[in-house]
């Protein structure tokens, strides 16, 4: 569904973020990008929707090569690319209901998106993406007064109102406390599995990805360290992603997590 060949992104620098990285993603399948700060896990998901563009290197969506797109046709293709961004991006003085819908702003004729006029069947969805993630009641509540892991749930329902075949997620449990995280990861995971998305969601937290995801990447100075299931993520795999450390008492956490939660 999606492949990335030999993809590279040196920075004028001379930095260079991404080393010849090739990966295939399947359809339907969520992966988490893990590695230390700077490894390049931000710059790979913005060189796919060219957010950042690459150095050399092609990026494959289904049939379409979006690294040798027009600006205008890259627009329509980042219509099947939904992003959720560390920061939430969202409007602070607009409503749920508002921001959730700027989602469809590629879909709708420039005078709609300008008096916030949108189909309602865009509206319809927008209030069962809403009830989904438990937010239905805040519709018309303005962004700024929600808490974290509310604001993350409207960026999700945002990415999802527009019907993407692919998510992109940066960092979506940063700014949130270990409770929040969790259930904002299992929510990712539970609507890619029941719309058949592909997803990569960039992380530095190993044990959510541990325990939430199917694959993970494992990125270490711009290259691709680890590629296989969590359960592959040994003392000495983490070792050689991040550096030396009491990996065995990450492993152990996990599982202790997960007996608990049965």
């Amino acid at each position: 569904m999606l492949r990335l060949e030999k993809l590279v992104k040196t920075y004028k620098t001379g930095d260079q973020a991404l080393k010849a990285v090739t990966l295939d993603i399947p359809e339907g399948q969520v992966l988490a990008l893990i590695g230390p700060s700077g490894a390049g896990k931000s710059t790979l998901i913005r060189c796919i929707n060219r957010l950042v563009q690459p150095t050399s290197g092609t990026v494959h969506l289904g049939d379409v090569e979006l690294t040798g797109l027009s600006s205008g046709a890259l627009r329509r293709e980042r219509r099947r690319m939904g992003m959720i961004f560390q920061e939430y991006a969202l409007v602070e003085r607009l409503t749920v209901m508002e921001n959730v819908l700027s989602g469809r702003l590629g879909y709708v004729p420039f005078w709609r998106s300008f008096l916030r006029r949108f189909p309602q069947t865009d509206v319809d969805e927008a209030y069962r993406l809403l009830d989904r993630v438990g937010l239905a009641h805040m519709a018309d509540k303005r962004a700024d007064e929600l808490s974290g892991g509310q604001r993350q749930r409207v960026g999700i329902c945002r990415a999802l109102i527009q019907d993407p075949a692919l998510l992109l997620v940066d960092e979506p449990t940063a700014s949130l406390d270990p409770k929040t995280s969790r259930q904002i990861m299992r929510l990712i995971c539970e609507l890619c599995k029941e719309r058949g998305l592909a997803a990569i969601i960039n992380i530095h937290d190993v044990a959510l990805a541990q325990m939430f995801v199917q694959r993970v990447i494992g990125l270490r100075s711009g290259a691709v360290e680890f590629d296989g299931p969590p359960e592959g993520l040994t003392p000495d795999v983490l070792t050689s992603i991040y550096g030396a450390e009491d990996w065995e008492a990450t492993i152990e956490k996990v599982d202790d997590e997960d007996e608990a939660a049965v």
